[in-house]
């Protein structure tokens, strides 16, 4: 994080609490040797992971498999001038195990555009990095809503 910026820093177990509060995030990769963010609905594994479930065809799989993303997640009340974000970053993977991936269709997050042949992608959370700003009072104590 950036220090000295005001927002308070998340632990590791408060950010992974907070993914598992909301449905969507951003996946971040990059798409033409240029920066690409999409929105995805996700889910988390028991170990923290963060698992997508997407059609085998597409191209953000192709893009995503072997290489190390970014996802990112929040939840922000403009009028209360409060929220928090949590990135996780790591190497992206399709899951290949058939014992796994019959887990996933159980357990796993339900694509939001189902296909016919989907794929689970694994995140693994190698960094974990949140902050938050509570009630739009920074930690100097400065009140943003004045």
């Amino acid at each position: 994080m950036y220090p000295n910026d005001g927002f308070r820093e998340l632990d590791r177990e408060e950010c992974l609490r907070l993914l598992a509060k909301v449905p969507l995030g951003r996946i971040v990769h990059t798409r033409h040797a240029l920066p690409a963010v999409l929105p995805v609905n996700f889910g988390l594994d028991e170990d923290g992971a963060v698992l997508l479930r997407t059609s085998a065809a597409s191209e953000l799989v192709r893009a995503i498999d072997g290489a190390v993303v970014a996802f990112e997640a929040d939840q922000v009340d403009a009028v209360a001038q409060s929220g928090w974000s949590v990135v996780v970053t790591g190497p992206a993977t399709v899951v290949t195990d058939p014992a796994e991936h019959e887990r996933l269709v159980r357990s796993g997050p339900r694509s939001w555009v189902p296909a016919p042949q989907e794929v689970f992608v694994r995140i693994e959370p190698e960094l974990v990095t949140g902050r938050e700003l509570v009630g739009g009072r920074t930690l100097y104590g400065v009140d943003l809503r004045t």
